[in-house]
């Protein structure tokens, strides 16, 4: 009998990065959907939305196998920081997150059509950044693309920059929390116990 067949239903380097340091074999879908990234939204709202409709549209046309689908966002004072559109807006998310505390929400949903399976999770983490001045941002930018990240940073590059501690999942931050779909997929026996 053929293995269980996963797939990740993302195009983030970093998703299958933290995926694949579970030793699990899979594939990788992107899934061309219209993501929720009103800033109003609520974030649990909004990432559980994105992570479901990348999941089920994959799901839905690859019916025998896992799909596995994340979103993560950003979360300061009452408003998402998505991904920036460019580096001018990248550089006024860092504005907004230095000094301060945010939180970073990941939506992360697991389905297969042939056994029915509808499974979602969501996960926060909290960061707190340095206070930054202008010199700080621009040396930050001048080494990082953070153009694909949420909130216009990324946690696992050169955050001594930038944060100056976390609480909760460090794979969370980065865009998978890599606990909570390892319990997912040993669940549905995707992985063993």
């Amino acid at each position: 009998m053929s293995p269980p067949v996963l797939i990740l239903a993302s195009a983030s380097p970093r998703r299958r990065q933290l995926l694949a340091e579970l030793g699990l074999a899979f594939d990788t879908v992107t899934a061309p959907v219209v993501e929720n990234e009103d800033p109003a939204t609520d974030p649990r709202v909004m990432v559980a939305y994105n992570a479901a409709i990348k999941a089920e549209w994959v799901a839905s046309r690859n019916p025998i196998a896992w799909v596995l689908g994340a979103d993560t966002t950003v979360y300061l004072e009452g408003s998402a920081l998505n991904k920036p559109r460019d580096p001018a807006e990248a550089r006024a998310m860092l504005r907004r997150l230095s000094g301060r505390t945010h939180t970073v929400f990941t939506g992360i949903a697991l389905r297969n059509v042939l056994h029915n399976v509808r499974i979602d999770e969501g996960v926060a983490s909290e960061v707190t950044f340095h206070t930054l001045d202008e010199a700080q941002i621009e040396a930050y930018l001048a080494r990082v693309n953070t153009l694909d990240k949420a909130g216009g940073y990324a946690i696992q590059e050169h955050s001594e920059l930038i944060v100056a501690g976390y609480t909760g999942s460090l794979s969370n931050i980065i865009g998978l929390p890599v606990e909570e779909t390892k319990r997912l997929l040993v669940r549905c026996g995707l992985l063993p116990s």
